[in-house]
């Protein structure tokens, strides 16, 4: 094997070990950002997103996202992927395809039946995420074909499990406590460390999400990663700070729960084009991510009263569609702002539209069947008294004693 083609294959494998690594921050984000008495609920529900989707996804989702395609809209399916000289793209995919899965579990945090979300996980990494992502990272993929940008998946990944998230918490309905009287109710988490902490190793993690994606190291390759370092790390420290002045002008404080949504944001809103923008781009999308994902937690809390507790629509969903949206304007080769109309931004609006629609079609479909037949909440009393309790039969805190 010659030098270029070693240095490719170890830089994907790193790549793959940081997304892997991202596992980590989400699940320490949405036990931050959630009560101590479904820390371990949490726990068990990432770590299976990731053993579940590693086997689903090699048993057979792998092909149907990269297998030759059936009329541009799925691979063709086989079983027990097993190709030679082709492990380490299996690798670096499956870690991509556990991230959308584990979006869907922070939204439906501290009140979803744990065996009906490992059905819906299995489902999510079989089915759902990799035939959408075929339509886009396969080469003869419907969208592929018109060009559309998602360069690291702000949709392919983010707005798929963003937009599952959405329906999955309609569904499953807020907590209780959440909603009196018409008006919303805060529900703090239990260890704002944690969630900052997990941000910090989603922020690490991103260096290998977005970098990897060039898929090499090799010769021009170089290049290309050192930008998309660069157009990620300013993305995700411009959503940060403009959600730390946007939140402290609005509410008279420094809100840290706001301001770590922010630079994830920031991080999701550039994955999208990070390999098409400038770093000027990128600052801006950095911003209008931190500004857009305060108003649209807020908007979904209040207004449409769907209860997220860790703003993993927004963040994810809302943010990725966004930030896709935006390479058609600020993409340097054909966006809007330099010089070639709307022609990419309306591809871009297609991607979105169609990705989402899908995403939201059949998650729905998926859970109304599964609540008919499993039902996906717990009991009242499960609830109260904490899904640790109840699911895993383990207090998290033992002692400290119950958290009520």
């Amino acid at each position: 094997m010659e030098i270029d083609a070693v240095l490719d294959l170890m830089w994907i494998v790193i790549c793959g070990i940081l997304v892997f690594f991202m596992q980590a921050g989400f699940t320490l984000v949405e036990a931050g950002f959630t009560r101590a008495k479904n820390t371990s609920n949490i726990i068990m529900k990432n770590l299976m997103d990731l053993a579940v989707g590693s086997i689903a996804f090699w048993a057979i989702g792998y092909t149907i996202m990269y297998g030759d395609s059936i009329g541009s809209f799925i691979g063709t399916p086989s079983l027990f992927y097993d190709v030679r000289g082709d492990m380490h793209n299996l690798f670096f995919q499956t870690v991509f395809c556990a991230t959308a899965a584990t979006i869907v579990s922070g939204a439906v945090a501290e009140r979803t039946k744990f065996s009906t979300y490992l059905i819906f996980s299995l489902l999510m990494t079989t089915v759902i995420y990799p035939i959408s992502g075929h339509w886009v990272w396969q080469g003869d993929g419907w969208l592929t074909a018109l060009g559309f940008i998602d360069f690291a998946g702000s949709t392919v990944v983010h707005s798929v499990g963003g937009w599952a998230a959405l329906v999955a918490a309609a569904l499953v309905g807020p907590r209780i406590g959440k909603y009196t009287d018409g008006k919303s109710n805060a529900i703090p988490g239990h260890n704002m460390l944690y969630g900052a902490l997990g941000v910090f190793i989603l922020w690490l993690g991103w260096f290998g999400f977005n970098p990897g994606s060039e898929l090499a190291i090799s010769g021009d390759s170089a290049n290309n990663v050192a930008g998309i370092v660069i157009t990620t790390n300013l993305a995700a420290a411009a959503g940060a700070v403009v959600a730390l002045f946007l939140t402290w002008i609005r509410y008279g404080k420094a809100d840290i729960s706001m301001t770590l949504n922010g630079a994830l944001a920031g991080l999701v809103g550039i994955t999208a084009g990070c390999a098409a923008v400038d770093p000027m781009g990128a600052f801006i999308i950095g911003i209008i991510s931190g500004i857009v994902v305060v108003f649209s937690i807020e908007f979904i809390d209040k207004v449409l009263k769907i209860d997220d507790p860790v703003g993993a629509i927004s963040v994810h969903g809302v943010v990725g569609a966004l930030g896709t949206l935006l390479v058609g304007v600020f993409a340097t080769d054909g966006g809007l702002l330099y010089g070639g109309g709307f022609g990419q931004l309306g591809v871009q609006a297609i991607g979105v539209v169609s990705i989402g629609a899908w995403a939201m079609i059949t998650t729905f479909i998926l859970l109304s069947i599964l609540k008919a037949v499993m039902g996906l909440r717990v009991t009242e009393k499960e609830e109260l008294e904490g899904l640790d309790l109840h699911e895993h039969g383990i207090d998290s805190y033992p002692e400290f004693g119950r958290d009520k």
